[in-house]
C-alpha cells in the first residue's frame, strides 16, 4: 500500500538527517510518497511566517508527517513551531521509547521503557503575562481531558505490548490543585487496566530514580513539562540525543521527529547522527501499519551499530551523516535481494 507523507525537513541539521532518513525508509520496502513542506527559519525567510498554513493543510491530509528538529529562539522571538503544531493539531501525546542499542556507548544496559508527555497543555500553553516591570507570571493549565487521555493513551500501549507497569510523575504534593488533578485522572483511568500495575512518583525523587536503578521502571506518563525535562534525562541514559526518536500523537495525525535539536553550528558539515530521525521514521512505519519494513529497518540499524565501522562522532566513530545512512541502506539491500 503507498502512502502520502508529509516531509518537513526543518532548520539547521534538520536536513540533513531527514535526507538520511527518507534514503533509509525508501530502501525498507514500504511504498512512501513525500510531499515535502518547510517550516522554521527557512519558512520565516521565504513565505513570512515560520508555520505556513500549506504544512498544516499538508499533515491534515495526509495524516502523517516525518519531521526534521526546528531551530526555537529563547527568550525572545517566534514561539516554538513544535508547540504550534502539537496545539494546531492537537497532537495530545508525545511517545518517546527509551532503550539500549547495540555498541552505543551508555552507563546503563537492560533499559527499555517508553515516556508518555501531555502535549498540549500545562505551562507549555504559553499563557504568560508581565505584572508591571518588574514580575512576569505563567499560567499552568491541566485539564481533566488532557490528563484522562493521555493516562489512557499510556494504558492501552501498555496493554498492547504487554508492558506491566505505568508510573505517572507529577508535584501533586505541592501543586495540590493541578498535578493533584493529573494524579487523580490517572488512578480513575487505571481502574479500566486492572492488569497493570499503576503507581506514581514525585517528580524529583523520579528523577534520581531514573539516574540511579532506570532499569525498574516500564511506561511513564507526565505533564508536558515533566515530560519534556525526563524525556531528555532518559535519553543520556542510553547514548544521547543522537539515538533518541519520538512520536506526536493526535486522533487526526500523527508527526514523527526526534527528540534532539537543530544544531545550527554543525549544519552543513555532514557530522551529525541520523539515527534519531531513522527510528522516529521506524515509529512512523509502524504506525502505518508497516511492520515488516519498520523491523527490516530496527536489523540493518542494529547490524551497521554491531559492526562498528561506519558509526558517527558522537559514538566514537569518524563516519557522517550520509555514510551512516548508506551503511543502513546497504543491509536492507542485502536483506531484501535489491
Amino acid at each position: 500500500m503507498r502512502h502520502v507523507v508529509t516531509l518537513i525537513p526543518g532548520d539547521g541539521t534538520g536536513p540533513e538527517v531527514t535526507a538520511a532518513a527518507r534514503r533509509v525508509l525508501e530502501a525498507s520496502g514500504a511504498e512512501l510518497e513525500w510531499e515535502v513542506v518547510e517550516a522554521g527559519e527557512s519558512a520565516l525567510k521565504k513565505y513570512g511566517s515560520v508555520l505556513p498554513g500549506e504544512v498544516l493543510e499538508s499533515i491534515r491530509r495526509n495524516r502523517v508527517a516525518l519531521k526534521g528538529p526546528i531551530t526555537t529562539p529563547v527568550g525572545t522571538g517566534f514561539r516554538s513551531v513544535n508547540v504550534a503544531l502539537r496545539k494546531e493539531l492537537d497532537l495530545y501525546a508525545n511517545v518517546r521509547p527509551v532503550k539500549n542499542l547495540p555498541n552505543v556507548p551508555s552507563r546503563y544496559q537492560n533499559i527499555d521503557l517508553v515516556i508518555f508527555r501531555e502535549n498540549t497543555e500545562d505551562l507549555y500553553a504559553g499563557v504568560e503575562h508581565t505584572v508591571g516591570e518588574d514580575a512576569a507570571e505563567s499560567i499552568k493549565i491541566i485539564t481533566r481531558k488532557g490528563s484522562e487521555r493521555i493516562a489512557r493513551a499510556a494504558f492501552e500501549y501498555a496493554r498492547k505490548k504487554g508492558r506491566r507497569r505505568v508510573t505517572a510523575g507529577h508535584k501533586a504534593n505541592i501543586l495540590k490543585l493541578t498535578d493533584g488533578l493529573f494524579l487523580h485522572c490517572f488512578y480513575e483511568v487505571a481502574k479500566d487496566y486492572p492488569e497493570i500495575e499503576a503507581d506514581d512518583r514525585i517528580v524529583d525523587n523520579l528523577s534520581m530514580q531514573l539516574v540511579q536503578k532506570p532499569e525498574q521502571y516500564d511506561v511513564l506518563v507526565l505533564p508536558n513539562l515533566y515530560g519534556d525535562i525526563l524525556s531528555d534525562l532518559c535519553a543520556g541514559l542510553v547514548g544521547g540525543l543522537g539515538v533518541a526518536p519520538g512520536a506526536n500523537l493526535g486522533e487526526a495525525a500523527a508527526v514523527f521527529e526526534p527528540i534532539h535539536g537543530s544544531a545550527p553550528k554543525y549544519a552543513g558539515q555532514n557530522k551529525v547522527n541520523p539515527l534519531a530521525t531513522i527510528l522516529s521514521g521506524v515509529m512512523m512505519l509502524e504506525h502505518l501499519g508497516e511492520d515488516e519494513p519498520a523491523a527490516r529497518v530496527r536489523q540493518a540499524v542494529n547490524e551497521v551499530l554491531l559492526e562498528g565501522k561506519y558509526l558517527t562522532y558522537d559514538l566514537g566513530g569518524t563516519a557522517g551523516t550520509q555514510e551512516m545512512a548508506e551503511a543502513i541502506v546497504r543491509r536492507l539491500e542485502q536483506s531484501t535481494g535489491g
